[in-house]
C-alpha cells in the first residue's frame, strides 16, 4: 500500500511539475489552440525516433563525437525510421519516393519522384567552428550526417555527385568530413574556407533583400542552395541567447554570406519582443524564401545529444521521460518547418526552463504560421518580387512534458501530430 501511495505521489508531482514547466514561459500560442495550415503527406506530423544508446558519451572522458561514444548502427536506424514514420511507408526507399513526389506536387511540378541529375543540398549546423580542427563544442554529428548520406545514396538512389553537404558560414570539422568523405568521396563538401578537400562556398549577391529594410544584414545566398532542386535542413536541438532557441529556422542564417567571425555580423530582428508584442521576424523571412524554407523537402533536428546554449559541450544527460538520465539519442523529422521547430522548442523549454530569453520565443513561428496575415502586420515577401507569403505551417504546443500530446494526438483535425517510435 505504501509503495502504491508513493508511486501515485510521484506521478502527481511529475504531472504538476510538467504543467508548471509548460506554463513557466509565456508563449504566443497556448496548448490545444493551433494556428496556421499544416503541411505534409500527413499534415502537421513530426516523426520522433528514439534509439537509446545511440549517444553514450560520459562527460570528462574524451569528446562527445568520438566513435566509442556513438553507435553508427543505431544512428542509421534513427534516420531510416524517421523518414518511414513521417511518411507511413514500410521502407526508406518508398519513404523517399513519397517525399519527393509530395514535394514536387506542392511545387507544381507534378507528383514526380527524384530524377537523376537533380541536386540536393543538405544544410548542417557547424556554428561552433573556426578551423578544421575538432573541438569540444556541439556541432553537426558526423554519424547522423553519414546516416543521412547512406539513406539518400543507398535507398533514395541519389548519385553522390548530386549531393552537397554544407555550412556556408563555418569550417567543416575533420570529424564530419573525414568520416563522410571516406564512404562517399564524390559528394560535394562545401564550407566557408574551401581547403583540405572541402570546396569553398560562392554566393549570389542580394539574393535575399528581405521583406523590410533590415539594415546591413547579410543578403547573399550560397550558390549550392540556390542551384539545388531540393534542400534538407538538419538543425541541432539547442538554445541560443537572444532568441531563446536555435532550430531549423535559424539554421538558414548559415546560408547567407555572413563573416566567419560572428562578432562581425549583424543579427537584425532575430530577437522576439520579450513582452509579447508582435514584430517582424527575420527567421520568418528565411522560412518564406523560395530558395530556403520553401525549397525544403525535409526538416530534421538532430537530437542525439542536445545543448541548453548555443555553444559549449552537449548538456545532459536529460532528465525528462523517456530519457530518464540518458542522452536523448533521438531524431525529429517533418515536412512542416513550423511544426518541427515548435516540437523542438517544447523539448528545450521543458528540459532547460532556465535558459535565457525564452519568453515568447515562438514569435517567429506565429508570424510564419500566419504569414499571409501575421500579428505584426508585416508583408512577408523576402525576394521582393511582389508575392506575399501564405501560411508556412502549423504552430501548436503540447499539453505537458510527460504526455507530450499535441492537438492531433488528442483527436483534433488541426495542429501537430507527434509520432513516436522507439528502437
Amino acid at each position: 500500500m505504501k509503495k502504491l501511495l508513493y508511486s501515485l505521489t510521484l506521478l502527481l508531482l511529475g504531472t504538476l511539475c510538467g504543467q508548471a514547466q509548460q506554463s513557466a514561459t509565456p508563449l504566443m500560442v497556448k496548448p490545444g489552440n493551433p494556428v496556421g495550415e499544416a503541411r505534409g503527406i500527413h499534415p502537421g506530423r513530426v516523426a520522433w525516433t528514439h534509439a537509446p544508446g545511440a549517444a553514450k558519451w560520459t562527460k570528462g572522458e574524451g569528446r562527445w563525437f568520438e566513435p566509442r561514444w556513438n553507435d553508427q548502427t543505431k544512428t542509421d536506424w534513427l534516420v531510416d525510421n524517421a523518414v518511414t514514420t513521417l511518411t507511413g511507408q514500410k521502407t526508406p526507399a518508398k519513404a523517399w519516393t513519397a517525399l519527393f513526389k509530395d514535394f514536387n506536387r506542392r511545387q507544381g511540378r507534378g507528383a514526380k519522384g527524384y530524377e537523376r541529375g537533380q541536386k540536393i543540398a543538405i544544410k548542417i549546423n557547424l556554428n561552433n567552428t573556426s578551423s578544421y580542427e575538432d573541438n569540444d563544442e556541439i556541432n553537426a554529428s558526423p554519424y547522423t550526417t553519414l546516416s543521412l548520406l547512406r539513406s539518400l545514396v543507398n535507398d533514395a538512389r541519389v548519385p553522390q555527385e548530386c549531393i552537397t553537404v554544407f555550412d556556408a558560414s563555418r569550417c567543416m570539422t575533420d570529424a564530419v568530413f573525414n568520416l563522410c568523405h571516406k564512404e562517399f568521396p564524390n559528394v560535394h563538401y562545401v564550407d566557408n574556407q574551401g581547403n583540405e578537400g572541402r570546396e569553398q562556398v560562392t554566393y549570389y549577391d542580394n539574393a535575399i533583400p528581405y521583406s523590410v529594410d533590415n539594415g546591413p544584414l547579410a543578403r547573399g545566398l550560397a550558390r549550392c542552395a540556390v542551384d539545388a532542386d531540393y534542400l534538407i535542413n538538419v538543425a541541432l536541438l539547442k538554445g541560443h541567447v537572444g532568441q531563446g532557441v536555435t532550430l531549423c529556422a535559424k539554421n538558414w542564417y548559415g546560408v547567407t554570406d555572413i563573416h566567419r567571425n560572428w562578432r562581425k555580423n549583424h543579427h537584425n530582428n532575430f530577437n522576439q519582443d520579450k513582452s509579447g508584442k508582435p514584430r517582424y521576424m527575420t527567421f520568418t523571412d528565411f522560412m518564406a524564401h523560395k530558395h530556403l524554407g520553401e525549397k525544403t523537402m525535409l526538416f530534421m533536428i538532430d537530437a542525439t545529444y542536445g545543448c541548453s546554449a548555443v555553444g559549449g559541450a552537449p548538456t545532459g544527460p536529460w532528465k525528462m521521460t523517456p530519457f530518464n538520465g540518458t542522452w536523448p539519442s533521438s531524431m525529429f523529422a517533418s515536412q512542416d518547418g513550423v511544426a518541427i521547430d515548435a516540437v523542438g522548442m517544447d523539448f528545450l523549454l521543458a528540459e532547460f526552463p532556465s535558459m535565457p530569453d525564452l519568453p515568447y520565443c515562438d514569435m517567429y513561428l506565429m508570424e510564419a504560421a500566419k504569414a499571409g496575415n501575421p500579428p505584426s502586420g508585416a508583408k512577408y515577401d523576402p525576394e521582393r518580387d511582389g508575392t506575399t507569403a501564405k501560411s508556412l505551417g502549423v504552430l501548436d504546443h503540447w499539453d505537458n512534458p510527460r504526455d507530450k500530446r499535441y492537438s492531433r494526438n488528442l483527436g483534433k483535425k488541426a495542429g501537430i501530430e507527434l509520432l513516436y517510435k522507439k528502437q
